[in-house]
Order: structure tokens, then sequence, then C-alpha cells
């Protein structure tokens, strides 16, 4: 895949991962003010381990699908890789079967490890836990069918379909979780966990909808498709056993990354509300109340400057094994070093922000009863999206490698790091504890990556550590206008009121933005980072908006 291509279906990815996590973080909005934080909680509580049952369904088949269909596609055998999705979309509906299995049965047993005192619940049960928990597992019939059709069309170099059943997807299931809770709670006056627990359906549903996406391309491109198939100059005669072998070779690591985010809050999911009740930091509710906004409201609004990261993630596996196969290092040298400052120049400002304006962003977004504790966690853990970001980069770069198992290795020490200091930090340090204890794990698993590619793929961080000084230093001068433009307004503004926080939100980013643009421009960055066509479009359309 050439530059403009890895940079054309990184954009498109990106336009629709953005937008699925922007969907999926203004959903949360109206769906908190109907459920509030307890509804938040109950969400967290049923999503958490399908993530995780999700994850270890899916196997990672799309980017492992990508890379095994990519590999034979260049040396001219299509017929592989089309074998692989017929026998795979079964192997796919078994394994999401099993998982729906195993997570149901296993609901009543899971609830009941995650609260320590049932007693102490305010407005559900731990049977409405069992029950969300049971609704969402559904999805899991469906979701890993989708990944490998996915991952075909992937392999094919060919972004759209992904991208559309992605917002699609999205779309479905917000519409459908906003819907039923309304019906439900507001109109028939049902319980708060059962119009929850039906909300969480939505994933199913949604499901649904990014399926039929994906058969509508597959119905449209299947001609074209067949025909590559037939007219394949090259055919290896690889038995189904040693192709799986080889898909799950790549895929196992994959899955593992891919639980990376869903294992470190499934620690939180075991030990928050135990330890904070446990060391008398909070009650129940309270605690209810932290792990609904750490691991749901306030982590939907981080994901959101990681989305380039996933994209590139996506698009940067067969790029990386193309260059690496046939031994191009200077193209290889150059596609990593084009991937990690893309995502520092737009993720290190947008975590900055976040973080200096977590206070009417949070207000902004969610009720203003939860803005103290709300903004306090946005703020500390705003900057945790950068690690996320490095993180899900350098596993994707260590695939096209060959090196996936050092990914396994790093997420490995940082869930042993996380699980041995989380409920400790928790119960001596209150809920900056499990906030600090993320940090830690996967600063330890970014270490390992980083330090594995530098290895493995000869490559030199000089270059990219003096262009992130740069980086760092407007970000500095970016936040401190930031910050004392919001300190200003807060004074004529106070965030009693939703229109007074959204005043001061946008003054902030308008700062922030203008602040980071102008310093970018004028020393070059952006040139540097994007090219001189996107600094002589920036500069155009700057001309056109002053004219």
């Amino acid at each position: 895949m050439s530059d403009s291509k890895l940079l054309r279906g990184t954009a498109l990815l990106t336009g629709a991962t953005f937008l699925s996590r922007l969907l999926g973080l203004l959903y949360v909005i109206p769906f908190t003010a109907i459920v509030g934080q307890a509804g938040n909680a109950i969400y967290g509580y049923g999503f958490i381990p399908y993530s995780v049952m999700l994850s270890l369904a899916t196997l990672g088949i799309p980017m492992a699908v990508s890379k095994f269909v990519s590999k034979y596609r260049a040396a001219g055998d299509y017929k592989t890789g089309y074998r692989l999705l017929k026998s795979g979309m079964l192997f796919m509906f078994v394994n999401g079967f099993i998982a729906f299995l195993i997570l149901y049965i296993s609901a009543p047993i899971i609830s009941n490890w995650v609260i320590n005192e049932p007693s102490e619940l305010e407005g559900y049960t731990i049977d409405d836990i069992v029950f969300t928990i049971r609704m969402v597992s559904i999805a899991l019939l469906i979701v890993p069918v989708m990944a490998i059709i996915r991952g075909y069309f992937q392999g094919h170099q060919s972004m759209g379909p992904t991208a559309v059943s992605q917002v699609i997807e999205q779309i479905f299931r917000i519409a459908f979780i906003l819907f039923s809770t309304v019906v439900i709670f507001n109109i028939m006056g049902g319980e708060l966990g059962t119009a929850v627990g039906i909300a969480t359906l939505g994933a199913f549903v949604g499901a649904l909808g990014g399926m039929a996406v994906l058969l509508f391309y597959w119905l449209k491109r299947r001609s074209f498709i067949m025909k590559e198939v037939r007219e394949s100059t090259v055919t290896h005669s690889i038995s189904l056993t040693d192709m799986y072998k080889e898909v799950i070779g790549y895929a196992l690591p994959i899955s593992f990354v891919g639980l990376a985010i869903p294992f470190f809050q499934l620690i939180d999911m075991f030990t928050v509300s135990n330890a904070l009740t446990q060391s008398g930091f909070m009650s129940q509710d309270e605690a209810d109340t932290f792990f609904a906004i750490f691991t749901q409201t306030a982590h939907k609004v981080i994901l959101i400057p990681m989305t380039l990261a996933t994209a590139f993630s996506i698009t940067l596996i067969p790029t990386i094994t193309k260059s690496f196969v046939t031994g191009d290092q200077s193209a290889l040298q150059e596609q990593i070093t084009k991937t990690f400052k893309i995502i520092l120049f737009f993720t290190i400002p947008a975590v900055v922000g976040l973080s200096a304006l977590s206070y009417p962003a949070f207000g902004t977004l969610f009720k203003l009863d939860d803005i103290d504790m709300g903004g306090m966690v946005l703020r500390y853990y705003a900057p945790i999206a950068l690690f996320f970001a490095l993180f899900s980069i350098s596993c994707a770069i260590l695939q096209g490698l060959n090196k996936q198992k050092y990914s396994v290795l790093a997420l490995i020490c940082g869930l042993l790091v996380k699980v041995s200091l989380n409920y400790i930090l928790l119960y001596h340090f209150g809920s900056l504890g499990g906030i600090l204890a993320t940090y830690v794990g996967f600063g330890v698993a970014v270490v390992i990556t980083l330090s594995a590619i530098g290895k493995f793929a000869n490559y030199q961080y000089s270059q990219l550590i003096n262009q992130t000084r740069l980086i760092l230093l407007f970000v500095g001068i970016m936040g401190l206008y930031v910050v004392v433009a919001s300190s200003y307004f807060q004074q004529l503004f106070p965030l009693e009121t939703w229109m007074n926080t959204v005043i001061v939100l946008i003054v902030g980013v308008s700062v922030g933005g203008i602040t980071y643009l102008l310093l970018s421009l004028r020393f070059g960055l952006v040139q540097q980072i994007l090219g001189d066509r996107y600094k002589n479009r920036l500069i155009k359309k700057n001309k056109q908006i002053e004219g």
C-alpha cells in the first residue's frame, strides 16, 4: 500500500471511527440524563465482561485475516483468502455461540464478585446486573461473524465496508438504547435495572445493522471478487489446519492486545467498589458513581483523542507487513516515523486540552450534579488516551514485523502491574489510586513495545524525539493560554449552570485550537508532520475565511 493509499484508508477509518465514537459519546448524554450514574454503573457492570468475551470470541480476527489475505494477494493467490472466508464464517459463529453460553451462564457468579454489599445498592439489585449481562451477551451470536468479513475486505485494502458498517452498527445500537430506555423507564414506568438491561440488547440490534451493510458490500462486489479468485496466478495448497494455525498465530496476539482496555476495566470492575467501600472513602452509592464515570462517561470522552490511532492500527498492518517481507527498510522506517508523528501531533494537544477543560467539558456533556467528581476524574485520567494510542500503534507495528509476542508480553506485564497495585492504591488513596494504577500499568506496556520496535525494526527514535519536543513546547504554551482563558471566564460565568459550562468550554477550545494551529504553522511543524500540501490547504482555507 502506498503512503497516499495508507493515508486515504486511514482517513476513511479515522472519520468512521471518530463518528462512531462521537455518537457513542453523545448518546451517553441523554442516556445519563434518563438513568443517571446508577444506570451507567449497571451498564458498565454488564458491558465490560461482554467486551472481554467479545475480544476472546473474535480472536483479533479482522486484523489477522487482513494480514493473511494481504500476504497471499501480494503473491497472486486470491483463492486461499477466499477459502479462509468461507470456512472461517462457520468457525466464528461457533466461537461466538460458545462465548454467549459462557457469559450467559456465568452472569450470577460475575455479579456477586462485583458487589461487596448487595444490601447497600440503591435503585437496583444484583438480579438487575445478571439480567444486563445476559441481555448484552446475545450480540456474541453475530459480531464475531462480522469480524471475519471486515478482515477479508481490509485484506483487499478496502476500508469502506468496515468504516460504513461501524457507523451503521453504532447508529442502530444507539437508536435502540435511547428508544427502549425512554419507553420502558419514562413512558411505562419500569424499573431502572429492567430499562438498562433491555438497552444493552442494542449491541445485538446494532450488529444486525452492521451485518446488513457488509452483506450489501459483498453482493455488490461478489462478481469482481470471484473473477479475481478464478484468475489467481498462484495457488498455495494449504490445508485448513495449516491455514488456521497461521491465522490463529496472527490472531491470538492481536486478540490479547485487543483485550488491553477491557482487561484493565475488568480489574477495576472487581476492585473499585470493594476497595472504596471497605476503606471508608466512599459509600456504595458514591463508589458506583465513580465507577460509572471512570469506566463509562469520562472513559468515552477519553477515547475520542485516540481515534486516529485506532484507524492507523487497522490500516498499518498490511503496509508494514509488505515493507518488512520485501525488505524495504527505507519504506518501513518512513512508515513508522510518519505514523508516530501524526499520532503525537494530534493526540498530545487533545489530551492536554481535555485535561485543562475537564470541569466545563464534563458539565457540558453530563449532569452538573456530578461535575465535581466527573471533572476530577477527567482532569487526571484524560492523558491516559496518549498511552492507549501509543500502545495500539506500537502493537500494530510489531504485528507487521511478526513480533507480536512482544505485544503479548507487554500487556501481561502491564496487567500484572495493574492487578498488583489497583486494590492497594484504591484502598489507600481513594479514586485517584485506580487512575494511577492504570497509568503505571499502561506505561510499562508502552515502554516494552516501543523498545521492541527499536530493536527489531532497527528504528532510531532520535528524530521523533526532537519533533516531539517541539510539539510539547507548543502544547505547553497552548495549555497555559487555555488555563488562563478558562479561569478568567469561569469568574464571569461560574460553572453553576449548563449554559455557563458551554461558554467556558467553547472559549477554552477556541483559544487552545487557534494557539496550537498558529504556532504549528508559524514554525513549520504542520509541514514537517503532514507535508507541504496540507500546510497549503490550511493557509488557503484561512485566506478564504479572512476574505
